[in-house]
């Protein structure tokens, strides 16, 4: 079996850049005058993409069904979230936004993209490329993972 241990080096990197990208989410979560609890921002998000279910909603977010079903009841009670029936299946109760909902996600993204153009303000034309490029290779990665690779091909992102 091979030896699946990264060198050193890789993983001080990956170590780094975990962390990293740990402490940006969180700031941006906590710090960006945001309007809306941080787990209800990311269910709203989920259902801007399209309606789910309470089922796929707990999946994608990896929490109880119970769990998601208070998340779900506070944003319907807010006004930002509509349950109807499934076309298809009548047993199926099919979430999606209410108009007051995709303000909510579209104002969020805008205060949350706001506080971090602000830190990028003040980097040179360079740095901010190399971190578009950073970024390009990050994704890259998330991209690689969800197709059940475990790396991406080298060159791909350079």
């Amino acid at each position: 079996m091979p030896d699946l241990t990264p060198d050193p080096a890789t993983a001080a990197l990956a170590h780094d850049l975990r962390i990293a990208c740990m402490r940006v989410a969180r700031r941006v979560r906590f710090d960006a005058d945001n309007t809306i609890a941080p787990h209800h921002f990311s269910v709203l998000v989920r259902l801007h993409e399209q309606p789910r279910t309470l089922g796929e909603l707990a999946a994608i977010e990896q929490v109880s069904a119970p769990s998601m079903s208070r998340s779900v009841a506070q944003l319907a009670d807010q006004g930002y979230v509509v349950r109807s029936p499934d076309p298809d299946d009548g047993r199926l109760v099919r979430l999606s936004l209410t108009a007051d909902g995709r303000e909510v996600v579209e104002r969020e993204r805008e205060h949350r993209d706001a506080w971090m153009a602000a830190r990028l303000e003040g980097l040179s034309g360079q740095d901010r490329a190399l971190l578009r490029k950073a970024t390009d290779l990050v994704e890259q990665i998330l991209e690689a993972d969800r197709a059940g690779e475990r790396t991406v091909r080298r060159g791909e992102g350079r």
